[in-house]
């Protein structure tokens, strides 16, 4: 500060020094008081925290309902401090999800597993994904549809012609995928009586017999094999679901292929 500069450079008090610039000895003398807004960050989170899409005007007639006085250019300056006047973008929020205990159905058909996989074309790079369909009984693989899109209207489809061959269960076990969680998919189950079981985000071994799939396939097939077209995949999953079904030991079940444990 001038003052400062003149009272150490040139010897001369405050008071002068002051008078000299213009500036009152009281000005000179204030020293701003750290500004508390703790109160005001911790309502604006909590409030972002349950709304993450409301802007300012909505967020500080809120704040006033809940009966804060603060008024609204305190709240502006905290709002854009915390960086909430930037667009936000909001995440899906899933709802909680309890955890499912992994049990051995006792009969073919009480629940199934499903995951998705992917994996990309040699030939041009583009990638296809794989839906697997397990049985947990007998860990059968019911169907693995393979495209370069696999959306819930599609997974639908897979489990009506499934229905065809073999019935429907009484409990789908999923992850929480955008296929799985849409109202489609969630409608199909009800109108078919089945409930729809999420395992819990993280929490893969939820899933223990269609992960376990999962892996299998990516060790002897996908990684096993190049691809150059779809139709390639397609050609060597139905031979490798073959083998799986009907040819394959497996050793949790006693070394014996998954067909041979049906009634």
């Amino acid at each position: 500060m001038l003052v400062d500069h003149m009272t150490r450079e040139h010897d001369i008090s405050v008071r002068q020094g002051c008078l000299a610039v213009g500036l009152a000895r009281s000005t000179y003398r204030y020293k701003p008081k750290p500004k508390d807004d703790e109160d005001v960050i911790q309502a604006l989170n909590d409030l972002i925290d349950d709304h993450p899409a409301i802007g300012f005007w909505q967020a500080f007639y809120r704040l006033r309902l809940k009966g804060h006085e603060w008024n609204h250019k305190r709240v502006y300056r905290v709002y854009k401090a915390m960086g909430l006047s930037m667009r936000r973008r909001t995440k899906k929020r899933l709802p909680a999800r309890v955890k499912q205990q992994l049990f051995q159905p006792s009969a073919p058909n009480e629940v199934w597993s499903l995951d998705f996989m992917h994996d990309s074309l040699w030939w041009d790079g583009r990638t296809f994904r794989m839906l697997n369909v397990v049985d947990d009984f007998n860990r059968q693989v019911l169907r693995i549809e393979t495209d370069t899109s696999l959306p819930s209207e599609r997974v639908i489809r897979v489990l009506e012609q499934l229905k065809e061959s073999y019935g429907l269960p009484g409990m789908i076990r999923v992850e929480n995928g955008p296929e799985f969680i849409s109202n489609k998919l969630d409608a199909w189950c009800k109108d078919n009586k089945i409930t729809l079981a999420f395992i819990q985000p993280g929490k893969p071994t939820q899933n223990a017999y269609v992960e376990r799939l999962n892996g299998t396939i990516r060790r002897e097939l996908l990684n096993a094999y190049v691809f150059r077209t779809l139709d390639d995949v397609r050609e060597r999953v139905h031979i490798w679901q073959q083998d799986y079904n009907y040819d394959r030991p497996h050793q949790s079940l006693g070394n014996r292929p998954p067909v041979h444990l049906l009634p």
